[in-house]
């Protein structure tokens, strides 16, 4: 039985550390790798993350076709649609006022 465990986590993919940082592109894909390789707990995501990535330093395949791979694992991430505003709620200056009156009368008379 441990021998087994042993064995499974020799065979789990590690993360491939590439560090080009003079090619820009290639940089930019590589942190794309970084973040889904991050975020995805699957091992047969982090073999394709691995391929994909590989196959884009040798060349065999082009950034549009890697990052159009590697789109359903980023996709995961959620923060595609989050754009990271938040939503501000106006009021008008006698909404507030007449809130707040409320809200004070509220407690002056609970007690």
């Amino acid at each position: 039985m441990v021998e087994e465990s042993g064995s499974s986590e020799s065979t789990s993919p590690k993360k491939l550390v590439i560090d080009n940082p003079s090619d820009f592109q290639f940089y930019a894909a590589y942190l794309a790798y970084s973040n889904a390789y991050d975020k995805t707990v699957s091992l047969e995501t982090r073999k394709q993350l691995n391929q994909n990535i590989k196959a884009l330093q040798e060349k065999q395949i082009d950034y549009p076709t890697f990052y159009r791979n590697i789109s359903q694992y980023r996709a995961e991430d959620g923060s595609q649609h989050d754009y990271g505003r938040t939503l501000i709620k106006t009021q008008k200056k006698r909404e507030w006022r007449r809130k707040t009156q409320k809200h004070e009368r509220i407690q002056r008379h609970r007690k």
